[in-house]
């Protein structure tokens, strides 16, 4: 029975991934080399209900604030192009729900070199589960935890070394055909024991909503609120300019984020999209001018395999004494930036 109809994929992938090898302004260093990004086996119909992924993969959606390992598509100043796990993934799926469950370690493929090891854990393990409520509602839960994590703990103004550490939390979606509103929280935990909390843990709050006005337009918004001891492995990079920027948590977003944004999808063609968005970025406790940023993206999917992509932003930063004596000194003045590129997918 348990090898009755399996079918196993096996899927190889390399990325090479370049950058300055010295030390830049986030406080981390970039590398070069071909890396092994995706080395796996996945066999489907595994005990006639689950499907099992082993070895090194991607895992988690792209665009999530809390959990992601796989390349970066966008947004890869820094030196993050990928992030993978040598991990064993089980999956079962039917019509009431998904389950998800996963336990490896983070491959060492990234060149990033951290300060502290809080993105390099020997261990990392989770779930996550996702209830078709309706047809146009779902609710997910999930938890993730890992070994040997040292994190900035608020309460203790110290960097305090945990042997467990982790996050767990959830997300209501509700999505019919012309509207989208999705609501998610997640919260820290971390101490000598799996269920032992520090007080005051990080925790982030992300709220979603969009309007299909026409078949061509698409008119959106976002709140984000984060505190600055949240630690995850999401891909959230808002914006052209201060996406990069608030990975590092200087100054004054040393206390956390408090972000609106809100943008336009126009698709003037099948295979164009023209996007407009503005940004407001603040501290959480809103004691300074936030810092505006505009910016103006093109998409051109040629066909499913080959995307081009283009863009310009514009930030006009905040006048906090903290801003300017102190994060000007260390990235500099520019308020603007252009992207271009190309996506291939194999």
């Amino acid at each position: 029975d348990l090898v009755e109809d399996v079918t196993a994929n096996i899927l190889f992938q390399y990325a090479y991934q370049w950058g300055e090898n010295n030390e830049n302004n986030f406080g981390f260093s970039n590398g070069d080399g071909m890396k092994m990004v995706n080395a796996n086996v996945v066999v489907s119909n595994l005990f006639g209900a689950l499907e099992a992924t082993v070895g090194r993969q991607f895992y988690g959606d792209e665009n999530s604030a809390v959990m992601y390992f796989g390349p970066n598509h966008y947004n890869a100043e820094g030196g993050r192009y990928a992030r993978a796990l040598d991990a064993v993934k089980l999956a079962y799926n039917n019509d009431s729900f998904v389950l998800t469950v996963m336990a490896g370690k983070v491959a060492d493929i990234s060149s990033i070199d951290w300060d502290y090891d809080t993105y390099e854990p020997t261990t990392i393990f989770g779930a996550d589960v996702k209830f078709n409520l309706m047809d146009d509602l779902t609710a997910q839960v999930y938890g993730y935890g890992w070994r040997n994590a040292e994190n900035w703990n608020a309460y203790e103004e110290d960097y305090i070394k945990d042997d467990y550490a982790g996050l767990y939390g959830a997300k209501l979606n509700f999505a019919p055909e012309a509207f989208l509103l999705s609501a998610e929280y997640a919260r820290n935990f971390g101490g000598d024991r799996l269920i032992k909390e520090h007080k005051n843990t990080g925790y982030m709050v992300k709220v979603d909503g969009a309007v299909k006005a026409t078949d061509a337009l698409n008119v959106r918004g976002m709140f984000y609120y984060e505190t600055s001891d949240f630690l995850s492995f999401g891909n959230f990079t808002p914006g052209l300019l201060m996406g990069h920027r608030l990975q590092s948590r200087l100054d004054e977003y040393a206390d956390g984020i408090r972000l609106f944004n809100v943008g336009v999808d126009y698709k003037p063609a099948e295979k164009w999209t023209v996007s407009l968005d503005g940004y407001s970025f603040q501290n959480r406790f809103g004691r300074h001018a936030a810092t505006w940023e505009a910016d103006l993206t093109a998409k051109y999917d040629h066909n499913e395999y080959v995307q081009l992509f283009a863009g310009v932003g514009y930030a006009k930063y905040s006048q906090s004494e903290d801003y300017y004596d102190v994060y000007f000194d260390e990235i500099g003045k520019e308020n603007f930036k252009g992207q271009l590129g190309m996506l291939i997918k194999f």
